[in-house]
């Protein structure tokens, strides 16, 4: 891996968070999937297009992108070893071969100056340490005229239906995880705008989306991908047995009145972001 500005960042989801996510790929692919068509829909990636999609993952959003890119080539880029070990693997197995993965750090990677046409996001940027620094780095990836479009959570409010679903967590979730850190830098609009502008994007456009995020089969299967989760994984930590599972059991209450035939479907909020390089 190439230098790395988020060093912390960088070890945490090299640790058992990025390994979590490698191994429930799925899970956390269903959550946000329902976001994807705004995604590419904006992104509008043509058959030979060169695109870089940051904070790749374990690859799912990339390996979308590069069918569409069909005669064009796809890169993409994360901190996270065990997360891209899993998306080549993938990569591999469904026989896609316009798509290569670098380990490294947006906010320095010396990505070739004007050589993507778009780069794509699906929550990976909102972790840097400088995102003015990361972002400008990113339009230096672009060509002129070349676009980035990216999701990015809306902040949550107390009367969301996640906040009413997971109101049992609440009153234990004291820290972000180590890997969770910098959720939050992205979910005002004007500050957007603002790290965009500085960053030297032009034409920066800002709309929310909403959709059903999938948390599980049902309430129990749901509220144990919850709890498993880093951010409150590590809250739980310590706390007493008997603590933990009457959390478990109240939170599955919490989650029953957004069962559905098709599983617990709790509808979620974004910002959908594209930008230009002038």
């Amino acid at each position: 891996m190439h230098a790395v500005a988020n060093a912390e960042a960088a070890e945490a989801w090299n640790g058992w968070e990025g390994v979590h996510w490698a191994r429930h790929r799925a899970r956390y692919n269903a959550m946000v999937g329902a976001f994807n068509d705004s995604l590419f829909r904006t992104a509008a990636i043509a058959p030979d297009d060169h695109v870089l999609d940051v904070g790749c993952g374990t690859g799912h959003v990339t390996l979308l992108a590069a069918r569409r890119a069909a005669s064009g080539h796809v890169v993409g880029v994360d901190l996270s070893a065990p997360m891209l070990e899993r998306a080549r693997a993938d990569a591999a197995a469904e026989g896609i071969g316009n798509v290569r993965f670098d380990q490294g750090d947006a906010q320095v990677h010396p990505f070739p100056g004007a050589g993507f046409d778009v780069a794509i996001s699906r929550g990976g940027v909102m972790f840097f340490g400088d995102p003015v620094a990361a972002f400008a780095n990113i339009r230096r990836a672009l060509r002129p005229g070349g676009r980035l479009v990216f999701l990015g959570p809306q902040g949550g409010g107390p009367d969301s239906d996640y906040a009413r679903a997971t109101a049992a967590l609440k009153p234990l979730l004291r820290a972000p995880s180590p890997a969770s850190r910098g959720m939050g830098s992205l979910v005002d609009p004007e500050r957007i705008r603002e790290v965009l502008g500085a960053a030297g994007f032009g034409t920066v456009e800002v709309e929310p989306v909403t959709a059903p995020m999938d948390y599980g089969r049902d309430a129990a299967d749901a509220a144990e991908f919850i709890l498993g989760q880093g951010p409150v994984r590590v809250n739980l930590a310590g706390l007493t047995p008997d603590v933990v599972e009457r959390t478990r059991e109240q939170l599955r209450e919490g989650l029953e009145a957004y069962e559905t035939p098709e599983g617990v479907r709790i509808t979620g909020a974004v910002w959908l972001v594209r930008a230009t390089r002038p």
